[in-house]
């Protein structure tokens, strides 16, 4: 399965080349939130996406019928296939399918309707649940491009689009597509989402520096950053791809997919799902732990993750682990969520094209217990032929997605 596409929405801009820009820069994204005012709740700072404008992909009457996951949902799908050059042609679309992974989508649809019904329940928009339910971001894509094969949703909090890319590649693997559009789309930032997740103390409070709350691996961090955003990717059968000339960014080249069966939210002591789901992906890739070049970690920011990460990379790539590079781009992007996936294999593929590994910023007091070359500050040159990206979500989801050259 070959990538032919690419289409990113982040807090350092709302293409690719900025995006990219932004990462290899080494640059923030993170600021003070500016969509409400926050000034009641603990965490005032987020990874909001500033320049992004619907109505460069939708009318206005599809703007106010969609919400802004679906929203950017369309925009990166969008991005993707002109990336890729591919028109969903009448003959065509029996053959396109879509997932789009979410880890809570309509979220700000549902609340601003939970306060109409407080005041009136005649005032309920009768678009509500459409908008709300998390497959309407592969629904709306299909409504806009017309793909008409596979086509629905994966929830599993932040691994939601690292399943969506897996399972698209399974699909063509089976032969139920040509090309999948799959990606993750995420835009949960409203008052009660980071008030909940302040209460669980998941989340970064260093309020009056916001470019350095994100801070994997490194001794001070305090939490994750809440952003939002998305990426798309298109994906095709190989020698569908190669008959229409399309330009190939790389190979998802295995898929990993297993649960901690531990926790609502804590990483085993171990983190053996995490390790078995990095085995089961370079087992499916075919590729041993010495052909890894490059590792995007989950990173998340937080004490449990980053520590546990640490522990599982141990693990799977043994004595030879502290030569292999790492980067947490969250250290840039904050945490996604749902979308996070999606947008860090996206990344590997860049990686590879360019010859760059992203760095970890704010990587200024190293935990002793995260003791591995985790890329801090600079980015770095280094070719990139395979490469692994990890996402671990609530509940003890966990997947490992190879990415390798074509």
């Amino acid at each position: 399965m070959v990538v032919t596409g690419l289409g990113m929405v982040t807090p350092l801009g709302s293409s690719v080349a900025k995006t990219w820009e932004g990462l290899t820069a080494g640059r923030s994204g993170i600021g003070p939130i500016s969509r409400f005012d926050p000034k009641d709740l603990e965490t005032r700072i987020a990874g909001e996406v500033l320049d992004f404008d619907p109505l460069d992909y939708l009318d206005r009457k599809e703007v106010k019928r969609a919400d802004r996951f679906a929203q950017f949902a369309v925009a990166t799908a969008a991005q993707a296939l002109a990336d890729a050059k591919l028109a969903i042609t009448a003959d065509l679309a029996p053959r396109v399918g879509v997932i789009v992974g979410s880890g809570i989508g309509g979220i700000e649809t549902l609340v601003e309707n939970i306060h109409a019904h407080a005041r009136d329940p005649r005032r309920v928009s009768p678009f509500m649940i459409p908008m709300m339910i998390m497959d309407m971001a592969a629904g709306e894509i299909a409504m806009k491009f017309g793909p008409k094969g596979p086509n629905f949703s994966t929830v599993s909090a932040c691994a939601s689009s690292g399943h969506a890319i897996g399972n698209a590649a399974d699909i063509i693997r089976r032969g139920q597509a040509d090309v999948m559009i799959a990606g993750g789309s995420e835009a949960g930032l409203i008052p009660i989402a980071i008030g909940a997740f302040a209460a669980m103390h998941a989340l970064s409070r260093r309020n009056d520096e916001p470019q350095k709350a994100s801070r994997p691996f490194d001794r001070d961090r305090d939490g994750f950053v809440f952003s939002e955003g998305g990426a798309c990717l298109i994906l095709e059968e190989e020698s569908f791809a190669r008959a229409r000339g399309a330009r190939i960014l790389g190979v998802i080249a295995g898929y990993g997919l297993t649960a901690d069966a531990h926790h609502v939210t804590a990483p085993p002591p171990r983190a053996d799902g995490a390790v078995r789901a990095m085995r089961q992906a370079l087992a499916d890739a075919g590729v041993a732990p010495d052909a890894i070049d490059y590792v995007n970690a989950h990173g998340t920011s937080t004490p449990a993750n980053d520590s546990a990460e640490t522990t599982a990379l141990h693990t799977v790539f043994g004595e030879r682990v502290t030569r292999v590079p790492i980067s947490s781009t969250k250290s840039m992007t904050g945490h996604m969520l749902g979308a996070a996936g999606a947008v860090e294999a996206a990344i590997c593929l860049l990686a590879m094209r360019d010859g760059v590994l992203p760095p970890t910023i704010n990587l200024d007091a190293p935990d002793p217990t995260c003791d591995l070359d985790y890329i801090p500050h600079v980015a770095r040159k280094g070719t990139v032929n395979i490469a692994l990206s990890n996402s671990m979500g609530f509940g003890g989801h966990n997947v490992a997605l190879v990415l390798s050259r074509a």
